[in-house]
């Protein structure tokens, strides 16, 4: 039976991506900072802590080693989200985002690797956003944690191809989670209600839709499962309804 290991596992992307994983017979091993809401599946584990706390960090795979002595995943989807403009925000703020979004993920792959690479051919999906390619005001923190995130991305995926460890981005879009509702007061999508943003931000996509947290679960599955994306490592797939396909201009 396979494990995945899922930060930022109570969160919108977080809840569906552990209930698609094992929907499929994965065991999966969730992490974060907030309760995990819903029955967590029987055969997994939930560890609730910080992970931007690097300290915490030993104690947790203290946990997850006595619980399995390989991962044929790691999805770091853990993200924080500073909505401010950029001369407002703090360097408290900055560094918070940047300890849970960037330094996280870089430590929390450092920890996994000896137990992916036990697993002979495992895979590490970071949950980036297309924030990390065409951005807007008011969300440098965010972006630039993102996009940092798609760099460390590719540099991972070269340093951990001899042992077989792919490693891939996901770079979602509009998707409908708190995270996002949360910051539809950036007023990028007009004033109204937060169904008329939500509205206003669907006529953006493409699609002419906002995405469900399940289509991005079902992405990070595909970038995950060595039977489907043997042959991909190093990068970036974005997931977003057609929205950063259009031009702005038109």
């Amino acid at each position: 039976m396979r494990v995945v290991l899922i930060t930022g596992a109570a969160g919108g992307i977080g809840r569906a991506t552990v209930d698609y994983f094992a929907a499929r017979g994965w065991r999966v091993i969730g992490l974060d900072r907030a309760p995990f809401v819903d029955i967590f599946p029987a055969d997994g584990l939930f560890i609730q802590a910080d992970i931007s706390r690097p300290e915490a960090l030993d104690s947790i795979f203290e946990r997850v080693r006595a619980f399995t002595p390989l991962l044929d995943a790691l999805v770091n989807n853990a993200a924080y989200q500073i909505a401010k403009p950029l001369l407002e925000t703090s360097l408290e703020e900055w560094d918070a985002v940047m300890a849970v979004n960037l330094r996280a993920a870089f430590l929390m792959a450092k920890l996994a690797y000896p137990l992916l690479r036990a697993a002979e051919g495992g895979a590490i999906v970071n949950v980036s956003s297309v924030h990390a390619i065409q951005t807007s005001a008011n969300i440098a923190a965010y972006a630039a944690s993102k996009g940092g995130l798609l760099a460390l991305t590719r540099a991972m995926a070269i340093e951990f191809a001899p042992d077989d460890i792919r490693v891939n981005a996901i770079l979602p879009g509009a998707v409908d989670t708190p995270m996002l509702r949360a910051g539809l007061n950036r007023g990028h999508v007009g004033n109204g209600d937060i169904h008329q943003r939500l509205e206003n931000l669907a006529h953006k996509t493409v699609n002419g839709r906002v995405g469900r947290p399940e289509e991005i679960a079902a992405a990070i599955y595909f970038l995950a499962d060595n039977a489907q994306s043997s042959f991909m490592t190093g990068q970036a797939l974005v997931v977003d309804g057609g929205a950063t396909a259009r031009l702005s201009t038109e």
